[in-house]
C-alpha cells in the first residue's frame, strides 16, 4: 500500500488505529461494555516431572534443606585470610559416588 495515492486523496489510519476503531463500533452497536480480561490466562502446556527430577528435589539422606551458619562463616574467613585449602581427593571422592549413585538409579529404573 502506497500512503497518498488513495482515489479520494485521503490517507488510511493505521492498523491499529482501524482495529481500535472496529471495536468501538461493535461496542456502539451491541451496547456491550468490554472489560480487559483479569482471570489468568488458561494453562497451554502440560508439564510432567520425571522419578529422576523428583529423586533429585527430594534429595538424599536426612538433608533437610538447612546449613550451617557457622561452618559458612569459618569458611569464609578462612577464605578472606588465605588459608582455606582444597581437598581435591575427597571432592573427586564424592563426585565419583554420586556418578555411581546415578547410574544405580538409572540401571534399576529399566
Amino acid at each position: 500500500m502506497k500512503i497518498g495515492n488513495s482515489h479520494d486523496g485521503s490517507v488510511s489510519p493505521p492498523k491499529a488505529e482501524r482495529a481500535t476503531s472496529r471495536k468501538s463500533e461493535a461496542t456502539a452497536t451491541t451496547g456491550n461494555v468490554q472489560h480487559p480480561a483479569k482471570s489468568a490466562p488458561a494453562a497451554s502446556a502440560q508439564v510432567a516431572i520425571s522419578s529422576a527430577a523428583k529423586l533429585a528435589a527430594a534429595g538424599t539422606g536426612s538433608d533437610d534443606g538447612s546449613f550451617d551458619a557457622a561452618k559458612v562463616q569459618r569458611i569464609s574467613q578462612a577464605i578472606s585470610e588465605g588459608k582455606f585449602t582444597v581437598n581435591a581427593s575427597a571432592i573427586a571422592d564424592k563426585l565419583v559416588a554420586n556418578a555411581q549413585e546415578l547410574l544405580n538409579a538409572r540401571a534399576n529404573k529399566h
